[in-house]
């Protein structure tokens, strides 16, 4: 007819029909789950055992669930600031260097690993052992490089006259002074450890003949020697010289004259630095967020040199121009102009920090599981790890949800903004 307006394009059914299996894939995968765990939510470990909201009480009155709680703020506060920190630094950085596209691939080469392939590395690194975990063999590294002594825990002098234990430490008299120790636990003994030999000042030695035998107080043919032990001279209540003994257990001053006694520090009868307890209560979940870090700093990156690139350049040339500071120009243009890609890659991490399981679950061992326990890895537990109750697992899940949802509707709002 005259008047009816003819219509463009295809028609409103074709492309219900169209998109008919996306909201059905959607439905089942998204609308259903969502629905079906809110009504299971109500009920305890058997679906007919209606509770209520005594699940979601639960979540904010069991001291362990509180501990939970705790940590995923610790994540939320910590990690995503960390990520983005670093991605913004390290985006600066490769317009600043020569190699940029390998300072770039080596980066965010951890995004191609698994979390889970990153939860075996990091409980490596993590190892207390330092010939093992890469993280404490670089503490060890540092402090034996300010306390060169080698430690023998437990170890004790042989008393006798001119030997004495005092302050926790030993005492000798006589020139040269021989000092002999007892109390050494198997594998304590060094490798280097040579048969003992007294030097010119004296020699401190394992007195303790392999077999049997032996004399005490004297230094036997298959005795060792301990070496790297502090050593000191004193007169009048000075240390007037100090020196580490060898191999064999030898040792001798310089510079002194005179009579002196001989004493071994309490240094050396305590053990040798070995690091921290990664895997501890105690750092247990700044470790875990430190794997976080390593797997998420590249992705940060990407995202915030795009952003980089997109800056106009007269801005900051003009900046420079006024007479402003490299710094100044960071702070106040480049900054300011990233703040939109900086806000999506903090809510992005936030989001990924809510979700995170396979690096705790991995990492963390079961005496300190709990410690590092987060709502995600709650939710399996409970559900499927042992708890072997649905409907907590399931009010969990909701609570995460709820706790996700809004960065997820800041995210969506601002990509809406952008594209109008």
């Amino acid at each position: 007819m005259k008047g009816r307006r003819r219509r463009l394009g295809p028609s409103p059914t074709l492309a219900y029909v169209f998109l008919l299996p996306a909201a059905i894939l959607l439905g089942v995968w998204v609308v259903y789950p969502i629905i079906y765990s809110i009504v299971r939510s109500l009920s305890g470990p058997q679906p007919s055992d209606f509770v209520g909201l005594g699940n979601y009480m639960t979540i904010f009155s069991d001291a362990s669930m509180l501990t939970t709680i705790r940590n995923n703020l610790i994540w939320v506060v910590i990690a995503p600031i960390l990520v983005t920190t670093l991605g913004l630094i390290f985006a600066v950085l490769t317009e600043r260097i020569r190699w940029s596209t390998a300072f770039k691939l080596i980066v965010f080469m951890p995004m191609a690993v698994s979390l889970m392939a990153a939860g075996v590395i990091f409980r490596l690194v993590y190892e207390q052992d330092p010939d093992k975990g890469v993280a404490n063999a670089i503490l060890t590294s540092v402090g034996d490089t300010f306390s060169s002594s080698q430690g023998y825990p437990d170890a004790r002098p042989r008393e006798g006259d001119a030997v004495r234990a005092e302050g926790g430490g030993v005492v000798a008299t006589g020139q040269p002074a021989l000092i002999p120790i007892v109390g050494i636990k198997a594998g304590t003994l060094p490798e280097s450890a040579q048969p003992a030999k007294a030097g010119a000042s004296g020699a401190v030695w394992f007195d303790f003949t392999p077999g049997g035998g032996g004399r005490n107080g004297e230094i036997d043919p298959n005795e060792r020697g301990l070496p790297g032990m502090t050593v000191e001279a004193v007169q009048g209540g000075n240390v007037v010289a100090t020196a580490t003994t060898a191999d064999d257990g030898s040792f001798a001053f310089e510079g002194v004259s005179g009579a002196y006694e001989v004493r071994l520090p309490q240094s050396n009868f305590t053990a040798r630095y070995g690091g921290l307890s990664w895997l501890g209560p105690t750092f247990i979940t700044p470790a875990i967020i430190g794997a976080f870090v390593w797997v998420w700093a590249g992705f940060a990156m990407v995202l915030i040199a795009a952003g980089l690139a997109a800056i106009p350049r007269d801005a900051l040339e003009a900046a420079r121009i006024d007479g402003a500071t490299e710094w100044q120009v960071f702070r106040k243009i480049t900054v300011p102009l990233l703040s939109p890609v900086l806000l999506v890659v903090f809510v992005t991490m936030i989001i990924n920090t809510l979700k995170v399981f396979d690096l705790v679950f991995i990492i963390a061992p079961a005496s300190v599981q709990d410690e590092a326990m987060v709502l995600a890895l709650e939710m399996w537990r409970v559900s499927f790890g042992g708890g072997g109750n649905q409907g907590m697992g399931s009010a969990i899940a909701i609570f995460l949800l709820i706790l996700v949802l809004p960065f997820m509707i800041m995210n969506i709002r601002r990509f809406r903004r952008e594209d109008t």
